[in-house]
C-alpha cells in the first residue's frame, strides 16, 4: 500500500495495523455500532488468525481517521442465468475478447474490502473513496496474483449502499436486497 494519499484538506498514511495500534482503537468511532464492535473487539484475533489484514490510515500526527480490512475473495457466480447477466453487464465495460474468457471462467479473483469505518470527525471528507481507490490502484498495479475485482459485502442501507454505487461499485445479484449485507463489485 502507498505511504501516503492526499485527500481533500487532509493528508494522510496508511499502514498495516501493529500490536501498538490495538489499543488506540477503543476510542476509534465511525458511528456504525456493528464496524466500531468489530474494530474494538474482533479485529486483533481475526489478524491474528490470518482471516484478514487490517489497516489504519492516521493523519500526520497519528490520529486514526479511518480503518480498513482487506482479504482475499472470489466473485463466484451461481447459476448459469446470473452469469449470463453479468458477462452481459462486462460487455459495457470490458472489450469483447476479455469478455469471452470471462464467460468460460467459474469465479474471479478479488479483493474484499471486509470493513472501512472513517472516523465521524473526518465523514464527508472524501477519505473512504480515497482508500477504496488506493486499494483499487495497489491491486490494479502490483502482479503477484491475479485480482480482477474489489468486493465488498455492504451494509444493507440507503447511506452505505449510496456510498459504494457512487465509488464504482455494482451489485451482484439483487437475491440480496433484503439481507443484512449486499454483495457489491468494482472492476479493476
Amino acid at each position: 500500500m502507498a505511504e501516503e494519499t492526499p485527500c481533500s484538506e487532509i493528508d494522510f498514511k496508511v499502514h498495516m495495523i501493529e500490536s501498538a495500534d490495538y489499543s488506540k482503537l477503543v476510542d476509534f468511532t465511525c458511528g456504525v455500532p456493528t464496524l466500531d464492535n468489530f474494530f474494538h473487539f474482533e479485529v486483533e484475533e481475526c489478524v491474528a488468525y490470518h482471516y484478514l489484514s487490517a489497516y489504519i490510515a492516521t493523519t500526520m500526527s497519528d490520529e486514526i481517521i479511518a480503518v480498513f480490512t482487506l482479504m482475499n475473495d472470489a466473485l463466484m457466480i451461481e447459476s448459469q442465468c446470473a452469469k449470463e447477466d453479468f458477462i452481459e453487464d462486462l460487455r459495457f465495460e470490458r472489450a469483447e475478447n476479455i469478455v469471452d474468457f470471462f464467460s468460460r471462467q467459474t469465479s474471479y479473483p478479488a479483493i474484499n474490502i471486509g470493513h472501512l469505518g472513517v472516523a465521524r470527525k473526518y465523514q464527508g471528507l472524501k477519505i473512504g473513496r480515497k482508500i477504496i481507490d488506493l486499494v483499487a490502484a495497489t491491486y490494479f498495479s502490483h502482479k503477484q496474483a491475479g485480482c480482477q475485482f474489489v468486493t465488498v459485502d455492504a451494509l444493507n442501507n440507503n447511506d452505505t449502499i449510496k456510498f459504494y454505487l457512487q465509488n464504482s461499485f455494482f451489485f451482484q445479484t439483487n437475491r440480496d436486497q433484503y439481507s443484512p449485507t449486499r454483495r457489491m463489485y468494482r472492476i479493476l
